[in-house]
């Protein structure tokens, strides 16, 4: 079979969806597939193409036996909506031209979270006669207005008209959380074509190992208890409350007992940054997006992990990707999200839940896992466990499943099902 694979975001780029791509077609081309992913010139979250790369209108290559072609874009750093919106449209078009020389295609995947994928997707399968499948990794563009980005207007409206056209004319839509698909139900899409996929996490790559040394001393972090959060800096992100935690760890525990790692990047990272070095909060350290194959090296040194989302009810749907890589390398987790997520740290007994955006809970919590060493002990050992659940393998061979039953090999007939809704 053939999966065509639309996502503006692939490897060497390290966000949760570059990952879950390339991890989902790996599995599947050692499964004898043959995937070809369309994407842009790697940027996010800078705004700056890699180097070694070009923003080119046609770029071929080959990692690990997929097919990656990468199409130009309008590229602008993850932060101002206008830009961004320039951004999506730009690869909505140029993934879909793109689309259109790629032969004896079976089926189509647009990955979100900006939809504008998923409208190539759709429009791809208008043309190849082929069924295609929406990825939904969030509510977008309701995620809009959760962070106040954009104000209520009419064109959100038409956002949202748009969004709910594309979820009732995909084939199948395959949902990154149980509490997204909840949502589609009650806005009137049909349960039956709604299939729940979660994140997941390469378990052959983060698992429990002892600190990085060398790399605590080159960190200064010998001696302290580590808290570290590593991932996007965004809007939705309320990071805020990590500074305030640290003020509070500073003025209540004293010295530099604690530090805060903060690895990542994103459109809060410079006003964070500014913000640390005003107050003097030095027990902030800041490092800058690494390479994927190092990320683990940096798990290593947390002695707790802090997962945290502002307060909102969407964000009570969402489940950080980064919460299967820190349960797998057995860091106790402070989770600050409510929700779907919660209730996972809860069943696995993997970590300490507290509210989102209150900085009092998060520093109570740290001190409790540094006071407490049998229930941080007891936290790391169920984490890998729990973690296995969640194996990535698993999960690309469940996705592959649904799409050969929709690319019509489910009994070896060849039959490629017409797209049902054009």
């Amino acid at each position: 079979m053939h999966i065509l694979f639309l996502s503006d975001n692939f490897p060497p780029e390290v966000n949760a969806p570059a990952s879950r791509t390339f991890e989902h077609c790996r599995e599947w081309v050692k499964a004898g597939h043959q995937v070809t992913v369309i994407t842009c010139a790697p940027n996010f979250p800078k705004g700056r193409v890699f180097d070694g790369y070009r923003n080119r209108f046609w770029q071929s290559a080959d990692m690990e036996g997929i097919r990656v072609i990468r199409v130009w874009s309008y590229i602008t750093r993850n932060e101002g909506f206008a830009k961004r919106i320039l951004d999506y449209l730009s690869y909505m078009v140029t993934s879909f031209v793109a689309a259109l020389f790629v032969r004896r295609v079976d089926i189509i995947v647009a990955t979100s979270p900006q939809f504008f994928t998923a409208c190539a997707g759709w429009a791809v399968s208008v043309v190849k006669w082929r069924p295609w499948v929406f990825e939904l990794r969030d509510i977008w563009p309701e995620s809009i207005r959760a962070v106040s980005a954009m104000k209520a207007s009419r064109a959100l409206d038409v956002l949202e008209k748009i969004e709910l056209f594309l979820y009732r004319r995909a084939t199948a839509i395959v949902s990154v959380t149980h509490s997204f698909k909840e949502n589609l139900i009650q806005r009137g899409i049909a349960g039956d074509k709604i299939h729940v996929v979660t994140n997941g996490v390469d378990i052959q790559q983060f698992f429990p190992r002892p600190k990085d040394t060398e790399l605590e001393a080159t960190l200064g972090l010998q001696g302290k208890f580590v808290a570290g959060y590593i991932g996007t800096q965004g809007m939705a992100h309320g990071l805020d409350t990590l500074l305030d935690a640290a003020t509070l760890l500073r003025n209540t525990v004293g010295g530099d007992a604690f530090h805060i790692v903060m690895l990542g990047d994103g459109a809060s990272r410079v006003a964070l940054q500014k913000r640390a070095q005003e107050e003097g909060l030095s027990a902030v350290l800041f490092v800058d997006t690494v390479p994927k194959a190092d990320v683990a090296r940096y798990w290593s040194l947390l002695d707790a992990s802090i997962i945290h989302l502002k307060k909102n009810d969407l964000f009570s749907t969402v489940i950080p990707s980064k919460l299967f890589e820190c349960m797998a390398m057995g860091t106790p987790v402070l989770h600050g999200v409510e929700g779907e997520s919660a209730r996972i740290i809860t069943e696995a007994d993997a970590g300490l839940l507290f509210q989102p955006e209150n900085a009092e809970a998060l520093v109570a919590g740290l001190v409790r896992l540094r006071d407490d060493a049998e229930l941080a002990a007891r936290l790391r050992r169920n984490g890998p466990v729990a973690a296995q659940k969640y194996d990535r393998k698993a999960l690309a061979s469940d996705m592959l499943r649904l799409l050969q039953t929709l690319g019509g090999e489910a009994d070896g007939s060849g039959h490629h099902p017409r797209q049902a809704h054009l």
